[in-house]
C-alpha cells in the first residue's frame, strides 16, 4: 500500500517538473520573440531540449514501474532521456557565455 501511494506521489511531482520545464520553455520563447536576440534563441532552444529530457524521463519512470526487468529497450530509453538534457544544457550555456 505504501509503494503505492508513493508511485502516485512520484508521478504527481514529474508531472508539476513537467509542468514546470514547459513552463520555462514558453516564457524564454517569448523573450525571444519579443527581442530576437542570439542568447535568448540559445535559452528557449535549452529550455526546450530539457522539457523533451524531463517527457522522456517521466515515460521511462512509467516504464520502468510497469515492469518488473530492466532490458536493453529500457537502456536505450534511457540513454534518449539523457541526450535531450545534455543539448538543452549546453544551449543554455551557450547562451549564458556568448
Amino acid at each position: 500500500m505504501i509503494l503505492d501511494i508513493a508511485g502516485v506521489v512520484l508521478a504527481l511531482f514529474r508531472l508539476v517538473l513537467f509542468g514546470l520545464s514547459l513552463g520555462l520553455t514558453v516564457i524564454s520563447y517569448r523573450a525571444y520573440r519579443n527581442r530576437r536576440t542570439e542568447r535568448l534563441k540559445f535559452a528557449f532552444v535549452g529550455f526546450a531540449f530539457i522539457s523533451m529530457g524531463v517527457a522522456v524521463s517521466n515515460l521511462n519512470t512509467q516504464l520502468l514501474l510497469s515492469s518488473s526487468e530492466m532490458s536493453r529497450t529500457f537502456m536505450l530509453l534511457q540513454i534518449a532521456g539523457t541526450v535531450p538534457f545534455s543539448v538543452g544544457f549546453g544551449a543554455i550555456y551557450l547562451s549564458l557565455y556568448r
